[in-house]
């Protein structure tokens, strides 16, 4: 059966959208989902099943919200879109501090207008680079202040965003290469 990235946006920040990961992983084992693991407190779920991406986003998004009492966007990628991230690293040795260097990961390409606008926008040191349903970010300064991760929201992009840090975006291939 394929494996699949679950990612979850917006939970276990601070004191909001509280999720016990172990409870989320009984509750997706109980939905019969395989080999469910998770990764840190964030969102972050390799699981096996034979549903289309899309399918398995929506019927995430309910089930979480029916068992956890959150709600909250989930966007997937298979094990191999998820090795093709990888592969496509625009920034290689630049990036070398990997929890400042971030893939936002979005529920659909963006309008092109949108990226251009936000790729022409001086935000140095800071670099992004869309790749399809992609963003990489470099945040050179840390992203406390960071203008550039403003621009990479819903809101701003007009589709679904997540993003994850590139030791987690690596560690999640290994997790689903290890099921």
């Amino acid at each position: 059966m394929p494996r699949q990235i679950a990612l979850l946006r917006g939970i276990n920040l601070g004191a909001r959208n509280r999720v016990s990961m172990p409870e989320l992983r009984s509750l997706l084992e109980g939905h019969g989902y395989e080999d469910v693991r998770t990764l840190v407190q964030s969102g972050n779920i390799v699981l096996s099943s034979a549903k289309r991406p899309a399918t398995l986003e929506r019927d995430l998004e309910h089930q979480i919200a029916e068992g956890c009492g959150v709600s909250s966007k989930v966007v997937v990628r298979t094990r191999d879109e998820l090795a093709d991230v990888i592969a496509r690293d625009p920034f290689g040795e630049e990036a070398g501090d990997f929890k400042r260097y971030q893939v936002t990961f979005l529920s659909a390409e963006p309008d092109p207008e949108i990226v251009r606008a936000i790729e022409a926008r001086d935000l140095a040191p800071e670099k992004v680079v869309f790749s399809g349903r992609e963003a990489y970010a470099w945040h050179p300064g840390g992203m406390q202040k960071s203008a550039l991760g403003r621009l990479l929201t819903d809101r701003r992009l007009g589709v679904t965003a997540t993003a994850r840090n590139w030791n987690t975006v690596t560690k999640l291939l290994e997790l689903a290469d290890e099921g």
